[in-house]
């Protein structure tokens, strides 16, 4: 099993680029759901400063 995670000397590059990996694939998956969340906000925000505008609304 240490022979496995030794990986025949090159160990450090592959759990690197396996780490390196798993953090853009998070990324890709967390910074859209967090922009979308901003962006539903902003537009919130907009519409009840359009309609606080607005009497007749």
């Amino acid at each position: 099993m240490s022979e496995f995670f030794h990986m025949g000397g090159y160990a450090f590059y592959v759990w690197a680029s396996y780490g390196l990996a798993l953090v853009l694939m998070l990324w890709n998956v967390i910074v859209p759901i967090q922009r979308k969340k901003q962006q539903l906000t902003r537009i919130k925000r907009k519409l009840r400063h359009e309609q606080g505008n607005n009497p007749a609304a």
